[in-house]
């Protein structure tokens, strides 16, 4: 059995892995093996993008992933019946040994006579090393490469699907890859070697470039691409951030007088967020020219939507050419793109935006070449929810219904209407009582209408009691502008109200419709867990993140739980405490679960006014805009994937139950229970707090047989009483590597590797009292 030797707690940053050592026996070669168990267990897959992101129907496509630790992957999944991938090579850039041998190569050849054969190597040389030098000023998250062969079935059903990628390490992130019905064009990424004026044979004159597309296609298509930074010698800079200028890609393609053209780029639609990039996104322009290279038509956005749509009338026959860039110039390999193009029908809007349940709705198309301009919805067995029309949002509610023309409302109603020109304002009456909540909430930006609503409410002389302009709705993870409006407030005495609602621009139009809810508050929930892969080695725990949006004032405690999970999964700390939106909790994995990725589902309950709801978790990737913003992005499914390997014995586990009362300003003492394998290498056991809330550390870490026992302390000025949540603690050590073969010291003094997760403990800070026993 393993001895502990030193033990020290610690605390510091969000996710960090620190750990407690132990010493132990066993040969170099378990110790070895010991290691690499743990080491293959880190580093899950991530995408970054795919070219192309998408295929059509009937073919197959061959897709460039980019992404970190990508050299493992094993299998590819991708989400919906049809579509089929495999893994076909990994990429594998030029390392720095590679380019020293390349470098001494050119100063031979740079010695030997000039003839066509050097000449025809140096340059190739020439080009490899400029290729390398400008691969280095990639950002590591982009930096691998994995080419999967993707089959499409003629009848998979079109439209965005995910893809992801397996590895020993886990599951990745997904990325949106698209399923279309027209023929597809991928641009071809190539480098042009631009020889000396009359061919001479001098190497210090060869041109190198990385010249933007210029491709020939026929009408419909959808083209794929990216925008790359221009390949050139950098020029400073740091590494992740372009150093030159990015490319213009343009295609080429025959038009006939009379036809309405739609063009529509996918870019942000592919890749809604980037970490590090301001806005957050790639921002692509369209411009068209016409067969004498001027231009006739451009769009850098479409109403509020970052990715551009051109609509023309062709006036004659004759080669027209279609630009994309980026709006600021930029350049990375994530910039993908998909553009539409064609006589393709268009959805610009329709009317209502929604429907009551149980009844059978007209609705209203606008758009360019559509077939029909009217459908019918039936929503005769459909629940509460936003379902599709033409590819738009369409939102079914239990509420009554009725038209902007009523203008004397009776509560509770959903009013459908429109701003139908700018300036306009439109005017509903209803009669409240002293006392009495009321909600007013507009549904449209959600409902991808543009409009920007503002709601005013005022008593019957016309004084403003409320005014909204935006309303932020975590639900809505791919908005980056909240422009639904939203009035929560009491009414102060009988009478006459007034609720006016427009836009904050004083636009308006036929497409300016909106969805207006006034009545009593619904406090409700909805649940979001991240992230939407969770990768764990058996017999560990590993966190997750449960986000609450509550809604109309709702703030009771929501209890959480799996629903039909494999048997021996169990959570840790599966409650969110009243009044928060969010809480950490863990998922313990027994030792035997199938390694294929599990969908599991978690679901949350609470009762409100003596009935209790459930609500079923979405899954979503908490993604990060321009450095700063984050974003709930719904994900298809919730995927568990288990890795092999536990380092340790047996699972850790915190000893006794229930809540960890800790009074503010004093210390409270966590047992901690562990054991490692007889052959562990580890040497020293560390334990660190992961994301602890402001004022809570860990003092130190004491040992204990079997384990430890964490102090734990509380800052009053920072913790306050009635706080709750959970405490979670990682573990992780250290260990001496192995002499080398030839008997030297290791090159490395000290490895430090993660050994597991302890399973969450639920705390509560508390006023007065002494320091409470060790649990």
């Amino acid at each position: 059995m393993c001895q502990n030797r030193s033990l020290k707690g610690r605390t510091g940053l969000a996710g960090a892995r620190k750990c407690l050592r132990h010493g132990g026996a066993g040969g170099a070669a378990c110790q070895l093996l010991f290691l690499a168990t743990l080491l293959h267990a880190q580093n899950a897959p991530h995408l970054a993008y795919a070219l192309p992101a998408g295929g059509q129907q009937g073919t197959t496509v061959e897709v460039t992933l980019g992404g970190q630790f990508l050299p493992n992957v094993t299998e590819v999944y991708v989400s919906g019946s049809g579509v089929a991938a495999k893994v076909l090579a990994p990429g594998r850039p030029m390392n720095g040994a590679e380019a020293l041998i390349l470098r001494d190569r050119m100063q031979e050849l740079q010695k030997q006579p000039m003839n066509p054969a050097v000449f025809r190597e140096m340059t190739d040389i020439r080009v490899k090393l400029l290729t390398f030098n400008s691969s280095r000023l990639i950002s590591p998250v982009l930096a691998q490469t994995l080419t999967v062969r993707v089959e499409i079935s003629p009848g998979a059903a079109p439209g965005k699907r995910e893809i992801r990628v397996l590895s020993p390490q886990g599951l990745s992130n997904p990325l949106v890859f698209c399923v279309g019905q027209l023929p597809e064009f991928t641009e071809k990424e190539s480098i042009a070697v631009i020889p000396p004026p009359g061919n001479a044979m001098n190497i210090a004159q060869v041109q190198i470039a990385e010249p933007p597309t210029d491709m020939a296609i026929t009408l419909p298509a959808t083209v794929n691409g990216r925008i790359k930074p221009r390949l050139a010698k950098p020029q400073g800079g740091r590494p992740g951030q372009p150093f030159t200028p990015g490319e213009a890609d343009r295609y080429r393609f025959q038009a006939r007088q009379g036809q309405h053209l739609v063009i529509a780029a996918s870019a942000r639609d592919l890749m809604p967020y980037l970490a590090d990039a301001v806005p957050g996104w790639f921002q692509a322009v369209l411009t068209l020219y016409d067969s004498a290279g001027k231009e006739v038509a451009y769009n850098d956005d479409y109403r509020f939507h970052p990715d551009p749509v051109l609509d023309y009338l062709v006036p004659k026959d004759g080669e027209y050419t279609v630009e994309i860039r980026d709006a600021l110039y930029r350049g990375r390999e994530d910039f993908v793109y998909r553009i539409a193009i064609g006589e393709l029908p268009f959805v610009t809007g329709i009317f209502p935006l929604g429907s009551r349940t149980g009844t059978r709705t007209a609705v209203e198309l606008s758009g360019w070449n559509l077939p029909c301009r009217r459908m019918t919805f039936d929503a005769r067995g459909k629940t509460p929810g936003v379902y599709q029309v033409a590819g738009q949002p369409f939102q079914v509610e239990a509420l009554a219904e009725v038209p902007e023309t009523t203008k004397r409302v009776k509560l509770p109603v959903m009013v459908n209407g429109r701003i139908g020109q700018p300036g306009e304002w439109d005017v509903f009456r209803f009669d409240g009582r002293a006392g009495e909540a009321i909600v007013a909430e507009v549904y449209a930006r959600r409902l991808d209408s543009p409009l920007d609503s503002v709601l005013r409410l005022t008593d019957a002389k016309g004084q403003q009691l409320a005014f909204n302009d935006d309303a932020p709705d975590e639900g809505a993870g791919l908005e980056t502008h909240h422009a639904d409006s939203r009035i929560l407030t009491t009414l102060l005495s009988n009478g006459s109200y007034y609720l006016y609602i427009g836009d904050a621009q004083q636009k308006g139009g036929p497409e300016y419709a909106y969805r207006l809810r006034i009545g009593a508050p619904r406090p409700d929930f909805e649940l979001r867990v991240t992230p939407s892969a969770i990768n764990a080695t058996g017999g560990t725990s590993v966190p997750v993140a449960v986000h609450a949006i509550r809604k109309d004032g709702f703030a009771g405690a929501i209890a959480l739980a799996l629903r039909d999970g494999p048997r021996g999964l169990s959570l840790s700390g599966a409650m969110i405490p009243a009044g928060q939106d969010q809480v950490r909790i863990t998922l313990t994995v027994p030792p035997q679960i199938p390694r294929e990725p599990i969908e599991l589902a978690l679901e949350g309950r609470a009762t409100i006014d003596g009935r209790e709801l459930t609500r079923q978790a979405v899954p979503a990737e908490d993604m990060m805009q321009a450095f700063f913003y984050r974003h709930l992005v719904p994900a298809s499914a919730l995927r568990l994937t288990v890795r092999r390997g536990a380092a340790l014995r047996t699972p850790a586990r915190v000893a006794g139950a229930g809540t960890l009362k800790i009074t503010a300003g004093n210390t409270v003492r966590l047992r901690a229970e562990l054991s490692l394998p007889p052959a562990s290498p580890i040497e020293k056991v560390e334990y660190e707090l992961n994301d602890p809330p402001a004022g809570i550390a860990l003092k130190e870490a004491l040992p204990a047989p079997g384990g430890a026992e964490l102090v734990l302390q509380c800052d009053p000025a920072k913790a306050k009483p009635g706080l709750r949540g959970n405490l979670i603690v990682d573990v992780s050590g250290e260990r001496t590597p192995p002499p080398s073969a030839n008997g030297r010291p290791a090159a490395t003094a000290r490895q430090r590797v993660p050994l597991g997760t302890l399973p969450a403990v639920p705390f509560e800070i508390v006023t007065g009292g002494t320091e409470p026993a060790a649990r």
